[in-house]
Formats: structure tokens, C-alpha cells, sequence
């Protein structure tokens, strides 16, 4: 085997409602990493937001006691390097015999890949951390990731661009709290019943529940509002298909996968955070026995969806129109929802990091793990190639001496700007 070119430094954890989730797509990625071009590095992020490295923490088991993984990982910091690279270091020990003992740890990342879902990890933040730090990374860059975690900013920019969406309504936690009953009734009497409840910024259907009455409803935005301050209500489509495409490229060039109709393990119409995550156990849609923790490959879907060639084609290009709106880049998954009775379909949400990269979707598209990797490598690689050839200073100092002269006569002769 070749000696790897590409040190990839593997993202995973976060201080987020979906730690857990992002450990498992992460490790998923890092496993299919062609090792004769990728060396992976991991990056693990502890709920504190304490960074982390070390080789055990590409093994799924230690992260069964989080305790004894802080205790022997290293802890690190991020360190520009010269542009285009990323030094990690060793958080130097507290006692000076610990110090002395070994050389710290040092590493140098070429392309971060970013396996965070939700919170800080798929908000646009870690993407901003890469920007200034100057090195290449997957996925969805700032403005594409800030709109996609957000429900809201999501649905009204669809609406903008006469994408179809559900009619909702968006709250506030400073808007709900003492004006309970005045915004209950706004949502019913705009909405009416049954409606769905959403914490704007969170995924993995953490939150996520269904209303039918006016105490419900209460109880549901209640409990949104412990994980996000901002709530999204939301017309229940009663006759729901849940149909999901995955979206490769950059903004300029994009294709779509097959496409997948989750299925919910029970009459519920939502699918729930159980539903995606923790059915290892569960023969899959291949029937084969899932082994071990399979993130959004162990949910039971229908792939591909069925429907006919025409609503593929149209809602496979919708997807792709919706990923170069968003400024997309890498792989995301968007989500549609689709009324069995009038056939009509409407944006749901966009996952910029979907769930196990949604590998499951390219793997029958032609597109196995490994090349889907290698593709969204190459594309954080291109996109990076292509910012560094534009001009980020100008070369005049505007605190010269010269320049500087002329300030401090304008501030000592009174005069204005």
C-alpha cells in the first residue's frame, strides 16, 4: 500500500443535542477513507468542547465511557499553520514532571472533516473556525450552513424563490414566555390542528412532536423551547410521505442520488430521534442484520422511493435547485414531504452533514463510500484552491507613517472626517 498524500483531520462530537449521532457518521466516514490517499486523524470535541486526539478514538467502543476516553486521550489545540494546513498541539500537562516526561504530540492536517450535526458543529461556527484558521474543510460553507440548521430562515427562503413549503409559524422564546394563550392562539387560528413542533436549529428529530389539541400544542412548544430559543409551528400534513435526496457537488455542479422513502416503526407520522438512531437491532430494508451502531443506516427506508420516473426526475431536480440556492457544497440530504392524497410536495428541511453522509443513498446511485469521500475531499480541496486565488489584502498600509501623520492632524486641528 502507498504511503497516504492527505492527512485528514476527522471532526466528531460537539457540544450539541446530536454528539452521539455525529460519532457515528464520523467514524463511518473515517473507516471508508481510502488509506493509500487519506490518513485519518481524529478530532473528537468532549461536551465540554474540549478537543481531543489520538488514535483509539477512530474505535467506536471507547466511546462507551467518556470518563476513561478523556483520561487517555490527548487533549489539543488548533494552531494556524502556513496557509492551506492546520497544526494540532498538545495542551501542555499541568505539572512540569508530566511536561519533561514525552515531546507533546504535533500533527499537521491537511482537510478537516466535518462529521458535527447541529448546534456549533453544522451552524456555519466550526466552518467560520476553518475559514480563519485558513484550511481546507467538507461540506457546506458559512452562509449555506447558518440558513440550512435553520428551519425558518430554510422555509422563508424557499418561499422567496417559489418553493413550495407548508404554511408555519415561528416563535420566539421572548415572544412565548407570559403570552402563552395569545400565541397559542395565534398558531391555531393561522394553522388550525393538527400542527408539528420543531426547535428551529436542532436535527435528528430531537424535539420534533405533533399536536392535535390546544394542550398538546402547549406542551409540545414547551418542550421545543428547552433546545433552541427559537420554535417553528408548522401545518401537519396528514397523508405524509417522507421523501429524502442526497445532493453531491458545489454550487456550480451538482447531481442527485436515488431517492428514499423512510418508514417510521409506527403509526406515528414523525419520524423520531429512536426511529433514525438506535434500531441496530432491526433488520434493515437489505433484511441483513444490522451490526453495531449504524446511524441513519439503520432506519428502514424504501430505496428507491417508489414513484414514478417523472415525480423522481422533478423532485431530484428540486433538490439540486435547492442545494446550489443554499450555496451547498460537498454532500447534503434534502428532506421533502409529499401528501398522498393531492400528490403535492413540499421542501421540509436541508441537512448540510446529513446522517452517515447519507452513503446508503450513493452507494445504489454508483457512488460507494470511499469515492463519495474522495469526491467531498476533492471538492473542499477545489473550493479552498479556488478562495486562495482571489485577492484578500490590499497592499496599502494604511498605518504608515505617513498615513498615520495625516490622522494626527486631522485630530489635532479639529477638523471632521
Amino acid at each position: 500500500m502507498s504511503t497516504p498524500t492527505c492527512t485528514v483531520g476527522v471532526v466528531l462530537g460537539g457540544v450539541a443535542p446530536e454528539h452521539e449521532v455525529s460519532i457515528i457518521s464520523a467514524l463511518q466516514a473515517a473507516a471508508a477513507l481510502d488509506r493509500s490517499r487519506y490518513r485519518p486523524i481524529p478530532l473528537y470535541i468532549a461536551k465540554d468542547g474540549t478537543w481531543y486526539t489520538g488514535d483509539a478514538l477512530l474505535d467506536v467502543e471507547t466511546y462507551r465511557d467518556l470518563d476513561r476516553l478523556r483520561a487517555q486521550a490527548t487533549p489539543v489545540a488548533l494552531h494556524p499553520n502556513r496557509h492551506g494546513t492546520l497544526r494540532i498541539v498538545e495542551v501542555p500537562a499541568a505539572s512540569r514532571w508530566e511536561r519533561m516526561r514525552h515531546t507533546p504530540l504535533r500533527a499537521t492536517i491537511d482537510v478537516m472533516l466535518l462529521g458535527l450535526h447541529g448546534g456549533p458543529g453544522e451552524d456555519g461556527s466550526i466552518q467560520g473556525l476553518c475559514e480563519a484558521m485558513g484550511v481546507p474543510y467538507t461540506g457546506s460553507g458559512v452562509v449555506g450552513s447558518a440558513i440550512g440548521i435553520d428551519k425558518v430562515l430554510s422555509k422563508e427562503l424557499c418561499r422567496l424563490h417559489d418553493i413550495p413549503v407548508v404554511d408555519f409559524v415561528a416563535l420566539r422564546e421572548s415572544e412565548w414566555a407570559h403570552h402563552e394563550d395569545e400565541q397559542l392562539d395565534r398558531c391555531i387560528d393561522m394553522l388550525g390542528l393538527p400542527l408539528i413542533v420543531k426547535p428551529a436549529r436542532c436535527g435528528s428529530s430531537i424535539g420534533i412532536d405533533r399536536a392535535d389539541t390546544r394542550a398538546e400544542l402547549d406542551a409540545a412548544i414547551e418542550d421545543a423551547f428547552r433546545y433552541d430559543s427559537k420554535v417553528i409551528v408548522e401545518e401537519a400534513v396528514t397523508a405524509l410521505r417522507e421523501i429524502n435526496c442526497s445532493v453531491l457537488g458545489t454550487p456550480a455542479e451538482a447531481e442527485a442520488s436515488v431517492l428514499e422513502e423512510p418508514v417510521p416503526s409506527s403509526e406515528e407520522e414523525v419520524l423520531s430521534f429512536q426511529d433514525k438512531y438506535m434500531r441496530e437491532d432491526d433488520a434493515g430494508s437489505s433484511g441483513a442484520k444490522a451490526r453495531g451502531p449504524e446511524g441513519m443506516a439503520s432506519l428502514d427506508r424504501i430505496i428507491p422511493a417508489e414513484l414514478d420516473s417523472g415525480r423522481t426526475t422533478a423532485i431530484q431536480e428540486q433538490a439540486v435547485r435547492i442545494f446550489q440556492l443554499f450555496e451547498c457544497a460537498g454532500v447534503a440530504r434534502i428532506d421533502f414531504m409529499m401528501d398522498r392524497n393531492t400528490g403535492a410536495v413540499y421542501f421540509n428541511e436541508i441537512n448540510t452533514i446529513p446522517g452517515s453522509f447519507s452513503f446508503y443513498l450513493w452507494e445504489p446511485s454508483g457512488v460507494p463510500f470511499d469515492r463519495l469521500m474522495h469526491r467531498m475531499i476533492q471538492a473542499a480541496q477545489q473550493r479552498f484552491s479556488e478562495a486562495s486565488g482571489r485577492i484578500r489584502t490590499y497592499d496599502v498600509n494604511l498605518l504608515s507613517e505617513r498615513s498615520l501623520s495625516g490622522f494626527k492632524g486631522s485630530k489635532s486641528n479639529g477638523s471632521g472626517s
